[in-house]
């Protein structure tokens, strides 16, 4: 059973970078989906950015797109996601998901392992 944990998020002003780590324990990643998904108060969960095929498969949320990369290190069984240009509208909590197998798709359902969760906030 896989087990994940976050780490990286914290304060930083509106046009900052942060990076966001995910550990994984208990199974390797290298054929699995790893996703990043965000839920701000009094909002639903969403997608984010999504990794599959041993990372050669990448999805991105529009709002996102071109200030996000989710990448992963096989080795250490660790997913990032690199977050610049960061703006006010990206506060969130921030989760790693893991799903057995290839998944194409952003719904935060099909998704069977969840991490705790870590906060970013951006300030203005």
């Amino acid at each position: 059973q896989v087990q994940l944990v976050e780490s990286g998020g914290g304060l930083v002003q509106a046009g900052g970078s942060l990076r966001l780590s995910c550990a994984a324990s208990g199974r390797a990643l290298s054929f699995n989906t790893m996703g990043w998904f965000r839920q701000a108060p009094g909002k639903e969960r969403e997608f984010v950015a999504t990794m599959a095929g041993g990372g050669a498969t990448t999805y991105y949320a529009d709002s996102v797109k071109g200030r996000f990369t989710i990448s992963r290190d096989n080795a250490k069984n660790t997913v990032y996601l690199q977050m610049n240009s960061l703006k006010p509208e990206d506060t969130a909590v921030y989760y790693c998901a893991h799903l057995t197998g290839f998944y194409r798709g952003t719904s935060p359902t099909a998704f069977q392992t969840w991490g705790q969760g870590t906060q970013v906030t951006v300030s203005s």
